[in-house]
């Protein structure tokens, strides 16, 4: 074998020791060769004998339904956050929208870390190797966990230093963005882990449970922002430092409910600690970082793109900033179709080439792509349609109105794209290929997007509007470049290793 992903053994004969809580057509298909594994995959292979998109798709979408739920709700408790935020007043949608890059970029290296989680998960799910499986959620949770406390406690003392870089044009605005953004990082300890629970989950494909936990954190949420922002019930008025509080307050329900969930005897990836399991395994930690650390890079070089797009938007004064952070938290939202099939294409990738059965791997992708497809067109009319009532929602400043709608027209168009490049970079990313994945957010993300932006803003004047066709164009180009890269085929053996011949004792 190429490479060997974690340590133990066991004999190729042995059956899993328990069966996974999502079953799919996957399971029904016998293994694949290793040499099949490592061949270019061939675009127009028919679907095996007995097997029909219908079965395809009842996969993708147990899969992905539960995702989409869950990020839909995630978000439109954000949106909630900003709608009450908002109606504090433009300052406190600003302070709020400059918190929001700081924090992003700090979480990079979780976040990246998930993401080889997720994919290895996957390999060994599809592989039948639990033993693995767990071992890869436990080296994870504690990675997780050392780098969400540092990462909190740096930017606990660098929060002020933090929001100053973002270029705030008000004293209010920053006294108040500090204290949001302090509170937020103090809560990056238990969501970091929460996260790799998540990734976790979804790896094996179940992302119903992960549904059920961050559901419960949106309620929390939602209930503290109503109690802490005004002061209602008795509680204090604390207003953004309030809808701070009650974000954090909804994290740390998510994590103990995910600890719960993964403790279970019953869950497939079951998070425990046998005697001696406390150790780094460095062989898994690296195989982990194959995949993580170009993903890494490719946050890092989103985070910086958009602090470089956002810092030049916030050049523009409070009204513009406002409007573009109301504008990009409601296209958040149209983001959700995608990252939630994405994680479908992800799960199924992985557990297909696992399995080393490339052809699946195809063909549960280009299901998925077409699945997205069809909620993203339904997505744009409803944007398009309904612009000012949606904006109407967050404020009831003219200026932003008018301004938005025409920005949310702009989100309308580019929806069938967006959608297709979340989901075919799911499906490269399941396969390992997050090298490719980085270099293209890299052209776009942190060189095209905000390039443009300040070319359009300070030498053709276009104020707001030059900012957004600088994201648009950005995100086209990112479209085409991953539609070519998945196309070719390549994507399928970016990740040689044969996942299926590692077997535990």
């Amino acid at each position: 074998m190429d490479e060997k992903i974690c340590t133990e053994q066991r004999t190729q004969s042995a059956p899993p020791p328990a069966k996974a809580r999502v079953t799919t057509t996957l399971d029904s298909l016998p293994a694949g060769s290793a040499g099949a594994a490592q061949q270019k995959i061939n675009t127009k292979q028919p679907l095996p004998e007995g097997i029909t998109s219908r079965m395809l798709y009842k996969d993708i979408l147990r899969i992905g339904w539960p995702a989409l739920v869950e990020l839909m709700l995630t978000q439109l408790t954000s949106m909630a956050d900003t709608m009450m935020v908002g109606r504090l007043g433009a300052w406190a949608l600003s302070a709020v929208g400059l918190t929001m890059q700081p924090k992003m970029l700090l979480a990079t290296a979780f976040m990246a870390l998930n993401t080889g989680t997720m994919a290895l998960v996957g390999r060994y799910r599809g592989a039948g190797n639990q033993k693995k499986a767990r071992l890869v959620l436990r080296q994870g949770f504690m990675l997780n966990g050392i780098l969400g406390l540092i990462f909190a406690l740096i930017g606990i003392v660098f929060s002020k230093q933090l929001v100053i870089f973002m270029g705030p044009t008000e004293e209010k605005v920053l006294i108040e963005a500090t204290k949001y953004l302090q509170v937020q990082l103090i809560g990056m300890f238990t969501l970091s882990m929460t996260s790799c629970i998540t990734s976790t989950l979804r790896g094996s494909g179940d992302s119903k449970t992960a549904m059920i936990y961050n559901t419960t954190a949106n309620v929390v949420n939602v209930v503290g922002n109503y109690l802490l922002i005004y002061g209602h019930f008795g509680f204090p008025r604390l207003e953004v430092l309030g809808a701070s509080i009650a974000t954090v307050l909804g994290q740390f329900v998510a994590f103990l409910m995910a600890i719960r969930a993964v403790r279970k005897k019953t869950q497939y990836v079951r998070l425990e600690f046998p005697k001696g399991s406390i150790r780094p395994d460095f062989e898994c930690i690296g195989n982990i970082a194959r995949i993580g650390v170009p993903s890494m890079v490719e946050q890092l070089a989103m985070r910086f793109g958009v602090i470089v797009f956002t810092k030049t938007v916030t050049g523009l004064g409070t009204i513009a900033y406002a409007t573009h952070q109301v504008c990009m938290n409601i296209q958040a939202l149209t983001f959700m179709n995608g990252q939630a099939f994405a994680t479908s294409a992800t799960s199924l990738v992985s557990q297909s080439l696992g399995k080393n059965r490339p052809d699946m791997a195809l063909h549960y992708s280009r299901r998925t792509q077409r699945t997205g497809m069809c909620v993203a067109i339904c997505i744009a009319v409803f944007v398009f349609t309904c612009n000012k009532f949606v904006l109407g929602l967050y404020t009831d400043e003219a200026a932003i109105i008018t301004t938005g709608s025409s920005l949310l027209s702009m989100i309308a168009l580019i929806q069938p794209f967006q959608a297709s490049q979340f989901i075919l970079a799911g499906a490269l990313r399941g396969a390992g290929d997050t090298k490719y994945t980085a270099m293209v957010t890299m052209l776009t993300v942190m060189l095209l997007r905000p390039s443009l932006a300040i070319l359009l803003i300070k030498q053709f004047d276009m104020g707001l509007h030059g900012a957004w066709y600088a994201l648009v164009a950005d995100q086209l180009l990112r479209t085409l470049l991953v539609f070519i890269r998945y196309r070719s085929g390549k994507w399928t053996t970016s990740f040689k290793h044969n996942a299926a011949a590692e077997v535990d004792n």
